[in-house]
């Protein structure tokens, strides 16, 4: 699927055209404004990098034309992983990236996108969105100058391309794997080599043998990067994140000057592109996992005892952090209260209904 039909599909449809009609209305009166967007994504990664120009199109739709944002490619006008201080300093007007890129200019800021056994895409909507999530994600981007938005959600990631297999605990000792953040701090805990590495410079790591591990995104990700050509071993689940989910990033000043209006169009478009997005990996991703099995990419699942031990360095990490960082802490907790309230529920809704389809969808196809 290319990004033009991310644009067309990614169910922003009804917005563009209620934009279409409205935008008459207020347009001769409101100023003419131009804004550059600077995306953290490489256009490789379709949905992510297409979810900056859908969003920039349906604003534009959205105000007659009047407020115009334009975005540029990862790199162009900062480093992927700058774009934050990009938008605090005002060198752009806004911009589109993973918080969790920013951990160690801020742990707390991982809970904007995504925490080792945390919540999945629907879990963290209803935290952001419900719960306490925006308001207190907003506290903790104030000292930047910045006011976030949702803007996109992967949905739960695959768990890495291994040179070798991972049959025990062990076999992660000394491996040198692309991740950071709270994640790595977890891996290396586990015995792996964190190496921090923008997504551009995966593909050539693995081929100069720099890597013996990338830290994985979605399969229809990954084949756009060509992992499937350097490490062989695909492993599940990518216990780092139940869901990892992509902010807009807004200059606190310039958002203030903007009118009612704009700032109405930003926050649907914002809301839009965020389902959209999921909408597209979930859409995509069984065929391209199909692809990289057949070219070749043995899928398998990580030992038990890896999770186990995973999940086990996860808490410690959680609570390290949580003792010598107030904002971690109230994030923290205010974050695991809200899975703990949520996974009953899905135990008994979501899950149950899952794994019962799944299992008949299979026995019935054996039968066959």
């Amino acid at each position: 699927m290319q990004r033009r039909s991310f644009l067309k599909h990614a169910g922003m449809g009804a917005m563009a055209g209620s934009a279409a009609v409205a935008a008459p209305v207020f347009a001769q009166d409101m100023p003419s404004l131009s804004w550059r967007l600077a995306s953290g994504f490489n256009p490789k990664l379709e949905a992510l990098y297409g979810a900056g120009e859908a969003f920039c199109k349906y604003v534009g739709e959205a105000t007659g034309g009047k407020f115009s944002i334009r975005q540029s490619p990862g790199g162009e006008i900062a480093p992927d992983t700058t774009v934050l201080d990009a938008v605090s300093n005002h060198t752009v007007d806004c911009g589109h990236g993973f918080s969790s890129a920013y951990f160690d200019k801020a742990p707390a800021l991982c809970f904007d996108s995504a925490v080792p056994f945390g919540l999945n895409a629907r879990q963290m909507n209803a935290w952001m969105f419900e719960g306490d999530g925006l308001k207190l994600t907003r506290e903790l981007f104030k000292p930047h100058k910045i006011v976030n938005l949702p803007m996109g959600n992967t949905g739960v990631q695959m768990g890495g391309w291994y040179r070798k297999e991972i049959k025990t605990l062990e076999d992660l000792k000394g491996v040198r794997m692309q991740t950071a953040g709270l994640a790595g701090e977890v891996l290396a805990r586990l015995g792996v080599a964190p190496q921090q590495l923008a997504a551009a410079e995966l593909a050539a790591s693995l081929e100069k043998d720099a890597l013996d591990a990338v830290q994985a995104a979605s399969p229809v990700d990954d084949e756009a990067l060509g992992l499937q050509k350097l490490a062989k071993y695909y492993y599940y689940p990518g216990w780092w994140a139940g869901g990892v989910q992509a902010s807009l990033y807004i200059n606190e000043a310039a958002w203030e000057k903007l009118p009612k209006h704009y700032r109405s169009a930003i926050e649907s478009a914002s809301r839009a592109v965020h389902v959209g997005v999921t909408a597209s990996y979930d859409a995509r991703n069984p065929a391209a996992m199909r692809r990289l099995a057949a070219a070749g990419a043995e899928l398998r699942a990580f030992p038990r005892a890896v999770l186990d031990a995973a999940f086990e360095a996860s808490a410690q990490v959680c609570q390290a952090w949580s003792d010598k960082d107030p904002a971690f802490k109230t994030l923290h907790e205010n974050y695991m209260g809200f899975q703990d309230d949520v996974l009953p529920w899905f135990r008994i809704s979501e899950n149950a209904y899952d794994q019962y389809l799944m299992s008949m969808t299979l026995a019935v196809r054996r039968r066959r």
